[in-house]
């Protein structure tokens, strides 16, 4: 008895002697991690503020886990077995490059930077579609499923089972049952409910895998997301952007949506599927998915005799593992290859410093430099983080636009009318360094035609925002702004 009365006067004089040490072990581990300095003051201030519930939410959501360090293992030893193929396609890579330069000069070198890193190879010779809402891309999508004859890949971060989810999950099912390959892959987060029901199917006839699953013993792995958009048909038909499986990006009476939905997708066919392809392979392979062989029948084993149309197109990926945050890299290359019009849509603006100081130089330099953004987001906090950014590009001549006819969710990019970015890349920190995102690089007069006429017309669905008006905001919400963007760089 006596033993145990020393030992509480010992811990109610000394317990904080070792939560000190917890947080400076903690501290000094964040600091030894080198991020990003504005994310390291956030950690540590949402760490020193919120004691005990800070250390909580940086264990589960903040550290930089072993998982990350598979990616990066996967990311290597893929890379070196894309090598010798990679030798094989420099020769056809570089007469494509020298196409491409010829049609847009300098903007060329967001193929060349993407060639040079391995990500993807410049192709010409592609036929592309722009699939603006729901309503447009689903009928395209499913008719192709539909017509399936050898495999079917889906890569989804949002998969519900609405209208438009049983319709798929029927088609998958009867593809599996005819013969058809059939993959799906699905975010355990944004997709949970579906994931659980799949989980437990004894007699799912298609493959099925899910990205980062989170148990209780993983909660940290419920930072990183698979937030990519694609499917690849037989090798040959892809489509990206920013349109999940999902009822509410239908804008007609049949929906029980009440917020009208704009997004944007694309379907690519041509030489460029093979990249979009392996993009989805390197994905699965990160799963506990059975494992397959690109040499199977799902690549072309000449992709670039698969002419289809006239654009060229390449993709950036990015991950958690990623050597660097490549999808902000490509915008800030394009940005400043830019010398007439940079058109920006995005549902989530919270920038990284590279590219807030970017678009500001290029207005000041006269370069039309348009942002789209929601007049209302879905998430209370990132839409206040998001408006604290507004202001400095305001007073350096930035255009910005709220879009107020509904939920504007289109992740693009035009830069000149010559190159456009479509996929499903927010402007955003956690795009670019945290989650699993990719993009389709176009250049195709056509397509940027009607890209630049679809902004046109949402720039009639939304308000123009000066600096006059700015500035008449209510003293009380510019101060919530200024507080959500304390937490910016954890978003």
């Amino acid at each position: 008895m006596e033993i145990l009365d020393s030992f509480l006067h010992i811990f109610k004089e000394w317990y904080w002697l070792p939560i000190l040490l917890l947080y400076i072990g903690v501290i000094s581990t964040i600091l030894i991690e080198n991020r990003n300095p504005s994310k390291t003051m956030a950690w540590i201030m949402v760490i020193v503020f919120l004691p005990i519930v800070g250390l909580l939410i940086y264990y589960f959501f903040g550290q930089k886990f072993s998982k990350v360090n598979r990616i990066k293992k996967s990311n290597h030893m893929q890379d070196i077995r894309m090598r010798k193929e990679w030798q094989h396609l420099e020769p056809y890579m570089k007469k494509d490059m020298v196409q491409i330069r010829e049609r847009i000069g300098n903007l060329a070198r967001v193929f060349t930077f993407l060639k040079n890193e391995r990500l993807s190879s410049p192709t010409v010779g592609n036929y592309v579609k722009l699939l603006t809402n729901g309503e447009e891309k689903f009928p395209d999508f499913i008719m192709s499923l539909k017509n399936a004859k050898h495999s079917i890949h889906l890569e989804y971060y949002i998969f519900e089972v609405g209208n438009i989810g049983e319709q798929v999950l029927d088609i998958l099912e009867e593809k599996a049952t005819s013969g058809v390959i059939v993959r799906l892959l699905l975010d355990s987060i944004g997709s949970s409910s579906l994931v659980r029901v799949l989980r437990k199917k004894k007699d799912l006839k298609f493959f099925f895998s899910e990205c980062m699953p989170v148990t209780f013993t993983s909660l940290a792995n419920s930072n990183y997301r698979n937030h990519r958009k694609i499917a690849v048909i037989d090798g040959e038909i892809g489509y990206i952007g920013g349109i999940n499986i999902s009822d509410r990006y239908i804008n007609d009476a049949s929906s029980t949506n009440q917020v009208f939905w704009r997004d944007t997708s694309v379907r690519i066919e041509g030489p460029a599927i093979n990249m979009l392809q392996i993009s989805f392979w390197k994905s699965w392979n990160l799963t506990d998915g059975e494992p397959f062989q690109l040499e199977e029948g799902y690549l072309h084993s000449k992709p670039y005799q698969l002419k289809k149309g006239n654009a060229d197109v390449s993709f950036v990926s990015s991950d958690p593992g990623s050597v660097g945050p490549y999808n902000m890299e490509a915008i800030l290359i394009g940005i400043g290859e830019a010398d007439k019009s940079i058109r920006l849509v995005t549902p989530y603006y919270i920038p990284s410093d590279e590219l807030s100081t970017a678009l500001k130089i290029a207005a000041a330099a006269g370069i039309d430099v348009e942002l789209m953004l929601p007049e209302y987001s879905d998430s209370y906090v990132v839409q206040h983080a998001s408006l604290s950014f507004i202001k400095p590009l305001l007073q350096r001549g930035v255009k910005v636009y709220f879009y107020k006819k509904g939920f504007i969710h289109a992740k693009t990019l035009t830069i000149d009318g010559k190159v456009s970015y479509i996929g499903t890349v927010n402007l955003d920190i956690r795009s670019f360094y945290i989650n699993f995102e990719i993009a389709a690089i176009i250049a195709d007069e056509d397509l940027c035609a009607q890209m630049e006429a679809q902004f046109e017309q949402d720039k009639r669905d939304s308000e123009l925002m000066t600096l006059v008006e700015w500035k008449k905001r209510n003293v009380w919400k510019r101060g919530v702004d200024s507080l959500c963007r304390l937490l910016a760089p954890l978003l």
